[in-house]
């Protein structure tokens, strides 16, 4: 794969941002095609139909790469009679209709361990709805963190530090606590550090409101200060509301590299409305999260705004467990040992989870169109694309060791030495 040409291994790289992408994986599957990759180029037809099993394009596509002969055009229909497109030829000896009747009654998946009754949501991100309108506010939602697989240390620390005292305002007046917090995550991309915003939001009962950079920087002068104001005011007006400012790096960046007046204008907009003068703030809780927390602004981290930090780090055994078993749910899958598959997988995030069950739905799908018959999808399949993922935190991993290890001021990141030790990664 390092001897493919750049602008395919930029596609690869664009398609697993974007795995559910057919038009992408279809125009990656043409590059390779054309590179006389057709191994290749017919694994990634067979993804592209197992998100959309009826694209012709994706079919027919599959039937060049593997050299099979093109199909015949039908004779136009009377007017009368509707028309169907027809569905290219497909290799010999593989029947699309009869594959799809006999893996009709697949699912739900067989492991060989004894399940929980009950699937947990998983923690990586996945299925989460992309990018909300500006100000949209969702309702309180039915997700908790009795939904999120295993991450029981940081469930007890938000319990401790953050939702105990949100539960209980009575006790909070009595001590003098208001009714606001801040609460920055941060640690390696795909840990779920948003599906774990969401959550606090049910937990609490509150309404939930995403911010991105995307939202509120605008190229007119003063528009990005009035929309980081009006994010707050929306957020007060739908209180109790939580507020997931994503991505804080980009929205709260140091003002001391910043070469541009107009985006240090909108971080001190954010440093004023965090503070939210005369109590405006109650009922407002805000959480953030970042994989470069080194990149924030100091002056967010004060006393009274994001005061409180809590690491994010890859799922543990029993949230791996929880991860595999939700992307596998709706598979054809036989034989599954998910104690051993989650032994296997250590290190990897729950996005590297959602990519390996993703890699063995590949290879059996490619199996059965060579071979002309349909198998289930089975622990050899799973083990092989384990095998393969290498964990995408480890990048972050290398860089968050020179900052805790030599700008750890303040002991801030404390808790990243700990794991780095015990993970023998120092």
């Amino acid at each position: 794969m390092s001897n493919e040409p750049p602008l395919i291994q930029s596609l690869r790289n664009a398609v697993a941002a974007a795995p559910s992408d057919v038009p992408l994986r279809l125009h990656l599957a043409e590059l390779l095609l054309g590179e006389g990759l057709n191994d290749a180029a017919v694994a990634e037809a067979a993804v592209a139909l197992q998100h959309a099993p009826g694209d012709s394009a994706a079919r027919a596509l599959m039937v060049r790469a593997m050299g099979m002969p093109a199909p015949a055009p039908e004779a136009p229909k009377a007017p009368e009679e509707p028309e169907t497109p027809a569905a290219p030829a497909a290799p010999a000896g593989f029947d699309w209709r009869a594959a799809e009747d006999e893996l009709g009654g697949a699912v739900p998946p067989r492991f060989v361990t004894s399940g929980a009754t009950e699937t947990p949501v998983p923690v990586d991100g996945q299925g989460d709805p992309g990018p909300a309108a500006t100000w949209e506010v969702d309702t309180p939602g039915s997700v908790t963190l009795a939904d999120v697989g295993g991450m029981h240390e940081i469930k007890e620390r938000l319990e401790a530090a953050f939702l105990a005292p949100m539960r209980n305002p009575e006790l909070g007046r009595l001590y003098g606590k208001s009714l606001r917090g801040g609460l920055l995550m941060y640690g390696p991309p795909g840990c779920g550090k948003t599906f774990i915003a969401r959550a606090v939001a049910g937990e609490l009962g509150a309404s939930f409101m995403s911010v991105s950079i995307n939202d509120v920087l605008d190229m007119w002068m003063g528009n990005s200060e009035r929309n980081m104001h009006e994010v707050f005011e929306t957020a007060r007006r739908q209180a109790p509301c939580v507020l997931f400012l994503d991505e804080v790096d980009a929205l709260g960046a140091k003002r001391s590299r910043m070469h541009h007046g107009g985006m240090r204008n909108t971080v001190n907009q954010l440093l004023t409305e965090l503070d939210g003068v005369d109590g405006a703030n109650e009922g407002v809780f805000v959480l953030a999260a970042t994989n470069v927390p080194w990149d924030v602004d100091i002056a967010l981290r004060r006393p009274g705004r994001l005061d409180r930090t809590l690491l994010v780090l890859p799922p543990d055994a029993p949230a791996r467990e929880a991860i595999l078993r939700y992307h596998l749910r709706d598979r054809p899958i036989e034989s599954v040992d998910l104690g051993k598959l989650v032994k296997v997988t250590e290190d990897l995030s729950g996005a590297d989870l959602a990519h390996v069950c993703e890699s063995a739905s590949e290879r059996a799908l490619l199996d059965s169109t060579r071979t002309g018959t349909v198998r289930m999808i089975n622990m050899k399949d799973l083990l092989a694309a384990a095998k393969e993922v290498r964990p995408s935190t480890d990048p972050w991993f290398a860089s968050a060791r020179n900052v805790a290890m030599f700008a750890n001021e303040g002991g801030i990141y404390d808790e990243l030495l700990a794991y780095l030790k015990r993970k023998r990664k120092l």
